[in-house]
């Protein structure tokens, strides 16, 4: 059964690190305020939650500055052809990357920058370099 929103905010008191649990909070009020379906809140936080408990108690968000960074975190995704043959691992890698890089844009955009208004729409936003995976 898949989990509730509630049950997901309750997980972000549970990320090793106390600053990446404080931002994931602050996102989670930001995509809250947007517009954004439960349903998609849901996802997206379970996402940026899995990422940080990856990064263990001593990284923060702020510290990661690399692609590779992301990943390998990313890639624990990828199955072997056995395990799935039809390589839906791909779609959940993209999923998660998508999700990911919302965060990291509103983190560098809202949090690093903190030039960019409420009202300006995220087609403007920066995206940090780090980031940009295809």
């Amino acid at each position: 059964m898949p989990s509730t929103l509630s049950t997901t905010i309750s997980k972000i008191a549970t990320v090793p690190n106390n600053t990446n649990s404080i931002l994931i909070g602050e996102y989670y009020q930001y995509i809250k305020t947007n517009g954004v379906s439960e349903r998609h809140q849901n996802n997206s936080l379970k996402m940026v939650i899995a990422f940080a408990n990856s990064l263990g108690k001593d990284v923060t968000f702020y510290d990661i500055r690399s692609k590779e960074q992301i990943t390998s975190f990313l890639n624990t995704k990828v199955k072997s052809s056995e395990e799935d043959p039809d390589k839906r691992w791909i779609t959940t890698w993209n999923y998660y990357l998508i999700h990911i890089k919302r965060f990291f844009r509103w983190l560098h955009n809202f949090k690093c920058k903190g030039n960019i208004y409420e009202d300006t729409p995220e087609s403007e936003w920066m995206t940090p370099h780090f980031i940009n995976i295809n």
